[in-house]
């Protein structure tokens, strides 16, 4: 494989996962039912350490508007509750018989809208990723010796090619959401 195609291929792996990491944080926004991913960013402190909301409870849906949250170690469910309350989802959850019950309030349009903004946020935050990406891939097309101003050229214009697909499908996965958490 010629060092052209190596970093053209690196760069594409590269905006792959900025585009995947875009679509996990888009998740982890309420849409219209309820998501064990909704809770992916709580952090926990537990036995003195912090831990993502995962490692230590499992995360399940059984209705559209409910997720129960169940300890792996029962006595740790007020901290595990404490940190859903913290996180500042507007969730309100509630502790019983070592499980924890977590409704979901029906969403104001004014919740919706301010979803929307960390929504697009997220969004930026893709894209300014998949720029990075083509940046070093740039970069590294220039540092390249032995090779002739034409095919770096040639490579560039490809590059900006692959750098446009990825904005097209993190644009996609981002009106996709939208549409999702504007349904009421």
């Amino acid at each position: 494989m010629t060092a052209i195609a190596q970093i053209l291929k690196d760069c594409r792996t590269g905006m792959e996962k900025s585009v995947e990491s875009a679509r996990h944080q888009f998740n982890t926004i309420r849409s219209g039912k309820a998501s064990g991913a909704m809770l992916d960013s709580v952090k926990v402190e537990i036995y003195g350490t912090e831990m993502a909301l995962n490692q230590c409870a499992t995360v399940s849906a059984p209705e559209p508007r409910l997720l129960l949250v169940t300890p792996f170690d029962k006595t740790q469910a007020k901290a595990i509750e404490k940190a859903i309350r913290d996180a500042n989802l507007g969730l309100d959850p509630a502790h019983q018989a070592g499980v924890i019950r977590v409704p979901l309030p029906a969403m104001t349009e004014e919740r919706r809208k301010e979803l929307a903004k960390v929504l697009h946020k997220y969004a930026e935050e893709g894209t300014i990723a998949v720029r990075h990406q083509r940046t070093h891939a740039r970069e590294a097309l220039k540092a390249l010796e032995g090779v002739s101003e034409d095919a770096v050229k040639l490579a560039e214009k490809d590059l900006q090619k692959v750098h446009d697909e990825f904005i097209a499908k993190l644009d996609q996965a981002l009106k996709v959401k939208e549409k999702e958490m504007m349904e009421v």
